[in-house]
């Protein structure tokens, strides 16, 4: 009886703490940097969009907070998901005895059975003497000496078959290659290994915080396949093999390998470059018109915060198609890291912008300096400017989030140089020639636009050091 309870209770305990786990996993996928920003965002609007006696709309801030657990249900889902597919073939394809065997009738009638397979499964199968087990043994590590596989055959123990597998030609190479972009490649004989203990070995170095990448192309393959973060399946492997992976290889060889690293870096840059903008982007115009309405009671007219939104989101459309140089070594979501480099950014965008409304509405200094018509008072013309210089830095700001340097020393692909300024053109024209009463904005001219630039193109040096 008390082994039984011990029995139960750890029992419960286990399932006490994966129940634990999972709360936490789903809780990991919910709070996070970036849905931070998201709530922060939803309040500092909920903030700016009432007061004088009129209700909040609490709608927006829960229907926001829906939005992320739904979202974070649907990733915690797919994850769980993915444990239980490589659980299942696990359960599915573990043969234990790593041998064949087949049962056939001589001429005679006589029934017979015989068995190919691991040397070590046959040897034990057949019961041989403790002299005849340490020939075999010697045999199979001169073998193995060689580079040799070894297969064991017999009804009785008759012998052992030398296979040569030999790598192919451009394994050393892709080997070095991989070495040298930081990938630790580990080299497993499914010979000596049970299936499980692929599966565990992927399972050890994941829970060791390691990226695991794995390739294979058996059936015994398929469940660790399945649980590594990429599963790839060379060019003749199994139908389990490719189901269960996340890649299937149509050429023979791994150096291909080598270069889904480069290309899949290329892209994890260009994902890390355009979250570092949108939370820039998110903290700048959030901060900046809040600052502006606390200190100065001015109301930004929405529809050119919209017009901003359009401009900026076809520039960053092109980050895609970018120019990128991947990473020497293997980079991971450094969310504290993205989400810290996006406040100091989008603080100083927004104190930029605030300087500059300061310098214009309450000095006379860009008056004084550059002879340009005072616009302090005029509403309309003060959105204008403010728009553009709101404009202007804003994507300047994508130079300097896709650059691992100085953003000058590394040059951005021909789509994000012509969509920059096609935008800024189109920014320009407005910031000059607009005239539009119901977005409250009328145009300051051409030497106010120039001294916008001007004041930008200042702003923007510090960004590099940033």
């Amino acid at each position: 009886m008390a082994a039984g309870k011990d029995s139960s209770w750890d029992d419960i305990k286990n399932e006490g703490i994966d129940l634990e786990s999972k709360i936490l996993k789903f809780l990991g996928f919910m709070w996070n940097a970036l849905s931070w920003v998201m709530e922060l965002a939803a309040i500092m609007a909920i903030a700016l969009a009432n007061g004088g006696g009129r209700p909040p709309d609490w709608q927006d801030f829960l229907g926001i907070t829906v939005l992320l657990i739904i979202n974070s249900t649907i990733s915690f889902i797919e994850e769980n998901n993915s444990g239980n597919a490589a659980a299942a073939l696990m359960a599915g394809l573990a043969p234990k005895t790593k041998r064949t065997a087949i049962t056939y009738i001589d001429a005679s009638g006589n029934w017979h059975r015989v068995s190919k397979g691991a040397p070590e499964q046959i040897i034990e199968l057949c019961n041989l003497r403790e002299d005849a087990k340490k020939r075999a043994h010697d045999i199979i590590d001169k073998f193995a000496d060689r580079g040799l596989r070894s297969l064991a055959v017999g009804r009785q123990f008759l012998g052992l078959l030398p296979l040569f597998d030999p790598p192919r030609h451009d394994s050393a190479e892709t080997i070095r290659r991989a070495l040298d972009l930081g990938v630790n490649v580990k080299m497993i004989t499914g010979d000596q290994l049970a299936i499980e203990h692929k599966y565990e070995i992927v399972k050890r170095l994941q829970e060791m915080k390691h990226i695991c990448g794995m390739t294979g192309d058996g059936v015994n393959d398929a469940p660790a396949l399945k649980r590594a973060d990429i599963g790839i399946a060379v060019a003749d492997a199994t139908d389990a093999a490719r189901s269960a992976s996340d890649i299937v290889l149509t050429e023979p060889g791994l150096s291909v390998i080598v270069s889904a690293v480069l290309t899949s870096r290329a892209i994890f840059q260009r994902m890390k470059n355009y979250t570092i903008y949108a939370v820039s982007i998110t903290i700048r115009v959030v901060l900046g018109f809040m600052l502006l309405a606390l200190i100065w009671k001015y109301d930004f007219s929405p529809f050119m915060v919209l017009v901003i939104a359009i401009l900026n989101d076809g520039t960053i459309m092109t980050i895609s198609k970018d120019r990128v140089k991947p990473s020497p070594l293997p980079d991971s979501w450094k969310l504290k890291e993205i989400f810290a480099t996006g406040v100091v950014l989008g603080t100083y965008l927004a104190v930029m912008t605030v300087v500059f409304f300061w310098a214009v509405e309450s000095t006379d200094f860009f008056s004084a300096k550059f002879g340009v018509r005072s616009i302090s008072g005029n509403p309309h013309e003060l959105t204008s400017a403010i728009y553009f210089q709101v404009s202007i830095i804003s994507q300047a700001l994508i130079f300097v989030t896709r650059s691992r340097s100085w953003s000058y020393a590394e040059r951005p692909g021909f789509w994000l140089i012509a969509a920059f300024f096609i935008a800024q053109l189109i920014a320009t024209i407005i910031a000059v020639y607009a005239n539009w009463d119901f977005a409250r904005i009328r145009g300051t001219g051409w030497r106010w636009a120039g001294v916008i630039w001007l004041y930008s193109i200042v702003t923007y040096i510090p960004l590099d050091i940033l």
